[in-house]
């Protein structure tokens, strides 16, 4: 049986495809996630993808993850910046962990250079666009 990764997307993902282009690209969520689906099928995984703008519910679904995931990919969005919680959410569980980001958050405003999740992260897969999301679950499945 295929082990499952638990994909997470932050607050604002939602909005992909028609939010800042120029930043974050023409593909939708629904796109990542259906190459998401197709490319962990070539790895033996499957996914469990989801989006939520709110910080309690991306803590509650990583907690969950204990009992239903063997590893989690989290674009945590802005939340990036600011979450101790998410931060600590994904300490407790203590599964494999790699950090999206679509855009290279190193390349834009200052308060955006820090991640409260790259501590706590195996890996951080940044500024890939969509084809970061692939690369994390290439990655994982060695976690795994």
């Amino acid at each position: 049986m295929a082990k499952t990764i638990l994909i997470l997307n932050g607050p604002n993902l939602n909005l992909l495809g028609t939010r800042e282009p120029s930043v974050y690209g023409t593909e939708t969520l629904a796109d990542i996630g259906k190459n998401c689906e197709r490319h962990a099928q070539t790895l033996d995984l499957s996914v469990d993808f989801r989006q939520s703008n709110h910080e309690g519910e991306l803590i509650t679904w990583i907690q969950e993850a204990r009992q239903s995931a063997a590893g989690i990919i989290i674009n945590p969005g802005a939340y990036s910046h600011t979450s101790v919680g998410i931060h600590d959410a994904l300490r407790a569980v203590s599964l494999p962990t790699i950090e999206v980001h679509l855009s290279n958050i190193h390349q834009r405003e200052a308060f955006r250079h820090h991640s409260y999740v790259s501590p706590v992260a195996n890996g951080v897969i940044l500024g890939l666009g969509p084809q970061g999301y692939l690369l994390a679950l290439t990655a994982i499945a060695g976690l795994v």
